[in-house]
């Protein structure tokens, strides 16, 4: 196989095999909630997904799904008014909610969110949410005696959905390579981030719009890019809605070594050592990409 093939491989590699599964259980833990806060059994009323999942940009690895509920403004005021910690009360209340559906897995209320573990992996953070009048969401955090705190998923669900559609759905592709290479070299950096940085990377990258015949120089082009990045920038602004997104680490050396390999790949394919540049891509992404 060529290289675009074998790109083609890796990205269907990195396809999440379990998406039935995730549905079924997103359901389920919607009509719970639905029940119990408004009184109607629906398995899809109030409910989205956030984070990596609901932007298109998760892989087969992941194991964790957000999954943010919408509860009536009427249960806001109630928790609100609580004399201590509301937000803890309120994220104790949606446990025992989700609890009466999954009563043998593994639920419990985490800072921010209602964490329901399964058995083979797959663990759901659900956060509840209110919505505000600008169409953002106001959240519980139950951290340091409680708050009330913002966050506008939706504008960057939107925003990476319409580069993607604008640049041959190269985008979300890359962000999932990236989800690859940070796994297999370890990096610290968020998947907001990678996505963030994709999405300000592949606006201005000449080829955006061409196939997978290409992406052994987008891998190239974008790991140049980010170990361009000031080591010294605490953070970027959300594709969509502005909101910070910070970094949790040093990214650019470890990009700046794989760059180099990168180079390495390309030169081996170029001299028809196709063996050797597969091994080398795989140095790189790990062993999702094909031998």
């Amino acid at each position: 196989m060529g290289v675009g093939e074998d790109f083609k491989t890796f990205c269907d590699n990195l396809a999440i095999s379990r998406r039935d599964v995730i549905s079924s259980r997103c359901k389920a833990i919607t009509q719970r909630l639905n029940k119990d806060y408004y009184g109607y059994d629906s398995e899809i009323y109030n409910s989205f997904y956030g984070g990596s999942f609901g932007r298109g940009t998760a892989i087969n690895s992941t194991s964790d799904v957000d999954l943010l509920f919408e509860l009536p403004s009427s249960v806001y005021h109630q928790y609100d008014n609580y004399s201590g910690n509301g937000q803890s009360a309120l994220l104790q209340a949606v446990k025992n909610s989700i609890k009466q559906t999954y009563a043998s897995s593994e639920v419990g209320a985490d800072g921010q969110v209602v964490v329901v573990s399964f058995s083979d992996g797959i663990v759901f953070e659900v956060l509840p949410v209110f919505l505000n009048t600008s169409n953002s969401y106001t959240f519980p955090d139950s951290n340091d005696g409680g708050s009330w705190k913002t966050t506008n998923p939706k504008p960057e669900i939107k925003a990476i959905q319409d580069m993607d559609n604008s640049c041959n759905e190269n985008l979300k592709r890359l962000c999932k390579m990236m989800r690859s290479w940070k796994i297999q070299w370890n990096v610290p950096i968020r998947g907001l981030l990678i996505d963030t940085l994709a999405y300000n990377f592949i606006s201005s990258w000449g080829s955006r719009d061409k196939s997978y015949l290409y992406y052994d120089w987008l891998s190239r082009d974008f790991l140049f890019y980010l170990n361009q990045r000031d080591a010294n920038q605490s953070y970027w602004l959300a594709p969509g809605s502005n909101q910070y997104v910070w970094r949790s680490g040093n990214f650019e050396y470890k990009a700046g070594q794989c760059y180099n390999l990168a180079l390495e790949a390309i030169q081996q394919a170029k001299d028809n050592k196709t063996w050797s540049s597969k091994q080398t891509w795989r140095k790189i992404y790990g062993t999702d990409y094909p031998e």
